[in-house]
């Protein structure tokens, strides 16, 4: 479908934003910057993005190829966390405004799904990860990058 840092990388903090807040956007805007046209004529080498959820939750998110970022953000009604590397093969790290620790390595993590979906297949159970996550995600990124060529907000 033609890639770019959206696609790429994009999904992850999209689905962070849907964990997080436990919701389902409703609506999202967009947009794309390029420092190295030459490069990116053909995909978006940097994506901004907003999700809108109910209650008047909003979710800031950019992704780049051109530039290095790696962190979540989160504030809640009574407190915040980050993540840095929000993202990582070696696991993530980071702090709740109460002092918790939130640190986490993952051994081999795509092998530890792999793994998964293999038993629950062969077990007739559900997956750690099923499908129809990545496809809510990637129908919001497929309205932001509507967003993004239509230059205006698209409700889910």
């Amino acid at each position: 479908m033609g890639g770019g840092a959206m696609y790429d990388m994009g999904v992850y903090p999209v689905n962070a934003s849907r964990y997080a807040t436990g919701l389902e956007p409703v609506a999202v805007t967009g947009s794309h910057s390029t420092t190295r046209p030459e490069i990116f004529s053909e995909v978006d080498e940097t994506t901004t993005f907003t999700l809108e959820f109910p209650e008047g939750i909003l979710a800031h998110g950019r992704t780049s190829f051109g530039e290095s970022m790696n962190d979540l953000t989160v504030t809640c009604a009574n407190g915040s966390y980050y993540l840095r590397p929000f993202q990582a093969y070696s696991g993530v790290r980071g702090k709740a405004s109460d002092g918790t620790m939130l640190n986490k390595t993952i051994a081999n993590q795509q092998a530890k799904q792999m793994d998964d979906d293999a038993l629950a297949i062969i077990e007739g159970r559900d997956m750690l990860v099923p499908g129809e996550e990545g496809l809510r995600d990637i129908r919001i990124v497929e309205a932001v990058y509507k967003a993004a060529a239509e230059g205006r907000r698209i409700s889910l």
